[in-house]
């Protein structure tokens, strides 16, 4: 938990009439008209208020942590389902370290949908449409928002 302190300070003038300002009538006189009444100095009277706020930041509860950790879990497993679809339509070569990688990990989340449809890829000149990844993608995204769905029953929310 993290406090933040804001200290601000306001200043106002406020006029106060003095004993000259006040209208002078006598018993059974009527009060004299406004240029003939004695015109005194304005007194100004500076009042200086400090005000202290305290604004207190707490770290987010267990179903809001939950949520954000669901969300890099499936936004992890989608950045790499969707780096092996563009590596396959641009025909990366799987010597490269890196490459061979990405495809050996994405091929662990992808693997539940082979076989779904009649073809799992679409090959043209060297480049690959792997439509398993796609459809892996897709799968991946609605259980993302299914589990999403079922965090947010146990979320309260304040009234």
């Amino acid at each position: 938990m993290s406090i933040d302190r804001v200290d601000r300070t306001v200043v106002t003038e406020e006029r106060t009439p003095t004993a000259a300002e006040a209208p002078l009538a006598t018993a059974g006189q009527p009060p004299l008209p406004a240029a003939a009444q004695p015109v005194a100095p304005s007194v100004s009277q500076e009042t200086v208020r400090t005000d202290s706020q305290h604004v207190t930041r707490t770290s987010p509860g267990g179903p809001e942590m939950t949520r954000r950790i669901i969300v890099l879990v499936f936004g992890l497993i989608q950045i790499v389902i969707g780096a092996r679809i563009v590596l396959l339509l641009l025909d990366a070569r799987e010597a490269n370290g890196l490459v061979s990688g990405i495809l050996n990990v994405s091929q662990l989340f992808v693997a539940p949908f082979v076989g779904i449809l009649g073809k799992d890829s679409l090959h043209a000149a060297g480049s690959v449409l792997d439509v398993a990844a796609v459809l892996a993608f897709v799968g991946w995204s609605l259980l993302e928002l299914i589990v999403l769905w079922a965090v947010g029953i146990f979320r309260r929310e304040p009234a």
